[in-house]
């Protein structure tokens, strides 16, 4: 035992090099989960741990390492292959000689991965040694990570972070080590003290994190060469979730292009611009009923999109859980058609909310659970949350929800009146536009709803108007854009675009007219495949359809008062129930739109979403924010005579002579011993006090003799005081506080 503690002492620099190397292995598990098999990225995991652990603890000749890490390696695939059910045991196989060749059938693509893996994984304990090499490999990762992140749809900004962690902490190590090998008389002094050590490293990396988490998000002011030399050579850019908005105002009305893929994105403070479809499958829901599965709503525009982007932030909410009934705006008119979908996400995507058909009554389970508390519910913007409280929870694989589908009763909405629907509530929120928003949109919305006598025949004449006047395009040209304001750039200068532009027009001019009205984002319902004809004889319905980032799409949902919120569809070719159906319950399918010229999208990048890696999450700020404020108070406590005598300088203008802090010091362990019950008289002399409580107290005879000495010296004596001399008056003063609190 005590051998092989000398050996884990001695090989301490191996140890934390093999922990920061496993850190960059994690990036990489982080970037392909989403690519590979959960058995796959779980067989590498499993062995490069168990690799890391051997190569640490065990203290072996490399040759016996080896042998023990690929058995360890071989064992752990197996449970994989099991626990996944990749390989279920025949139980007319009683042997495990019979068995065997079924187990390796299933075993070898998983192994050779997990392999391939500690090969490679073991090749950079042996070589990544040097601080050069540290640097060198660093920085060959963290190119690779950003030509990833910027020409694919991945999103690699935690993955640099950790990274540049890992160096960090590389690096530091090895400095720690070339100290010790040059300097072992200095590396002996060292390690009585590592706890000062430790707490010096940590303030620096919390300093890191804090300093990192408060920066100021802002946009780049230089284009990336690939992408001028893209728009250069006029083939465009790339598809890449990973930028951020599209069109920006320079103030001197040009406009900037940037082609994005489609998706769901958490930024629509700059609508606009142009992008690519991008087909990646995004999820599957099961159920009856075709809907748009509803996400966000937005509430405050600003005149280039939607403001109130934080989720948290945008109004009161509250946590609740599956199975609960939630609470909605009341609509005691309304006509709904009861809807169960169950939700399968495909890949690791994260969102700040759960999707669902407008609107869910409750969560039956997430994850195959009854329960969760990650769940939260904001009624007024019907809105099911996800980990609001930002604890880095996994967003759920599968989830089923429960919703009530409106049925829009459009001969009843024809007949009601402006005061009927809105008199006697408060919609203010809901009317909000700028205080410069353009008046010829005021003028254009009056001027197209002119015949109309009602709030639901403006709101259908607009819908009309805005389909029928504006072609769709998914890379409008924005050149054409003048305007600051993006629903004036759109309906008089740009004049074609797609769902952004179409919901954003009918919000905003519904709201001119007095209509109450909000921005909504989800995605479009997705496709369903066919099923053969003699399946669909036989009587089989196909319940199950795929969304695709492709599907991301935004809509309008307008205010009737007791008739609740209804879905209101502005954008050329899509379709869902809207004020011009008949007063019938929902049919099943909606109209699919034509392929060429209303293909669902969403232009901006998703700059919220991760892919389940390993993340800074609030538990490393919180961490990090505890180190900094423990060291705070430490500075704080250490300098507090300091910060004392500063404040009396700032009140005396001046700063205070020695002979001036010994008196101040004096008047301090006089107060306490006031508080100790030891009151000094008005008729006494200090020196008549000190005698009487020293009969009193004989314990604090001498401290208090020792500190009336001080101050007479001090006070009385043609002496010269020094600094020494205050500082004696508090070392006593702290000797007689420890005899005050024992007892007489």
């Amino acid at each position: 035992m005590r051998g092989w503690i000398d050996h884990l002492k001695s090989s301490w620099y191996r140890a934390f090099s093999i922990l920061f190397l496993m850190i960059f292995a994690l990036q990489w598990i982080s970037y392909t989960e989403p690519y590979w098999l959960k058995v796959t990225t779980a067989s590498v995991l499993y062995t490069l741990l168990a690799v890391a652990v051997i190569e640490i603890i065990v203290p072996l000749r490399w040759g016996y390492r080896l042998m023990l890490e690929a058995v360890a390696a071989v064992l752990l695939v197996y449970r994989t292959v099991l626990h996944y059910g990749v390989y279920v045991p025949d139980p007319w196989l009683t042997t495990l000689r019979d068995r065997l060749p079924y187990i390796a059938a299933h075993m070898v693509p998983y192994l050779w991965f997990a392999l391939g893996a500690a090969a490679v994984f073991l090749l950079g304990t042996w070589w990544v040694t040097t601080k050069a090499r540290i640097l060198m490999f660093t920085a060959t990762n963290i190119v690779a990570f950003a030509a990833l992140d910027s020409f694919t749809p991945a999103i690699l900004w935690q993955e640099v972070a950790w990274a540049v962690a890992a160096a960090m902490g590389w690096l530091v190590i090895r400095h720690l080590r070339n100290f010790q090998l040059h300097y072992p008389r200095g590396w002996g002094h060292l390690l009585k003290y590592p706890f000062k050590i430790g707490v010096n490293v940590a303030i620096i990396f919390s300093l890191v994190i804090i300093t990192g988490v408060n920066m100021p998000a802002v946009r780049p002011t230089l284009t990336d060469p690939y992408t001028a030399w893209r728009e250069w050579n006029g083939s465009g850019i790339p598809g890449n979730i990973s930028t951020a908005g599209n069109v920006s105002d320079t103030g001197t009305g040009t406009l900037s292009t940037a082609r994005t893929a489609s998706g769901y994105s958490t930024d629509d403070s700059n609508l606009g611009g142009g992008f690519n479809f991008d087909y990646s499958p995004v999820m599957t829901v099961t159920s009856d009923l075709r809907t748009y599965m509803r996400g966000e709503t937005r509430i405050e525009y600003s005149g280039n999109g939607w403001s109130d982007d934080n989720t948290v932030t945008r109004g009161p909410y509250t946590n609740v859980q599956a199975g609960e009934t939630l609470e909605r705006s009341p609509a005691p008119k309304a006509q709904t058609r009861e809807l169960q979908q169950t939700v399968k996400l495909l890949g690791n995507n994260d969102y700040p909310v759960l999707f669902g058909a407008y609107s869910i009554t409750n969560v039956v389970s997430v994850d195959g659970e009854e329960t969760s508390p990650a769940l939260g519910w904001r009624t007024r913007d019907s809105e099911l949350l996800w980990d609001a409280d930002e604890r880095n929870r996994t967003y759920p694989m599968t989830y089923v929800v429960a919703s009530e589908v409106p049925v829009v009763p459009v001969q009843e909405l024809s007949q009601q009146t402006y005061d009927q629907l809105y008199e006697d509530r408060d919609l203010e929120q809901y009317l909000q536009l700028p205080n410069d928003f353009p008046e010829r949109v005021k003028a254009l919305a009056l001027e197209v709803t002119s015949e109309a006598e009602n709030p639901y025949e403006k709101i259908a004449l607009l819908q009309q108007y805005l389909q029928q006047t504006f072609p769709y395009s998914n890379q409008p040209d924005i050149s054409k854009g003048k305007s600051k304001d993006l629903v004036e750039r759109f309906l008089f200068e740009i004049m074609e675009g797609y769902c952004d532009y179409y919901s954003t027009a009918l919000v905003t001019m519904a709201r001119s007219l007095d209509i109450p009205a909000r921005w909504v984002k989800g995605y479009a319902p997705g496709e369903q495949a066919e099923l053969p004809d003699n399946l669909v004889q036989q009587g089989f319905v196909n319940n199950n359809y795929t969304i695709t980032n492709a599907d991301a799409h935004s809509w309008a949902e307008v205010y009737f008062g007791d008739y609740g919120w209804i879905p209101i569809e502005a954008t050329p070719g899509f379709n869902v129930p809207l004020l011009t159906q008949s007063e019938e319950p929902l049919a099943e399918e909606t109209e699919e739109p034509e392929e060429e010229e209303t293909l669902p999208e969403q232009a901006r990048a998703d700059n919220g979403t991760t892919d389940g890696g390993m993340h800074v999450g609030v538990w490393a700020v919180i961490a990090a924010g505890a180190v900094l404020l423990l060291w705070t108070g430490y500075m704080l406590w250490q300098n507090r005579h300091a910060i004392r005598f500063l404040f009396r300088r700032l009140r005396n203008g001046r700063p205070l002579t020695p002979l001036q802090k010994v008196i101040a010091e004096t008047e301090r362990w006089v107060r306490y011993v006031r508080r100790k019950g030891m009151l000094k008289e008005e008729h006494e002399t200090l020196r008549e006090s000190v005698d009487r409580w020293s009969r009193e107290r004989p314990a604090a005879a001498a401290s208090l003799t020792a500190l009336l000495r001080i101050f007479e010296q001090a006070r009385y004596s043609p002496e010269i005081i020094e600094d020494k001399d205050w500082h004696s008056v508090y070392t006593e003063a702290l000797q007689l506080k420890r005899s005050l609190r024992v007892r007489k």
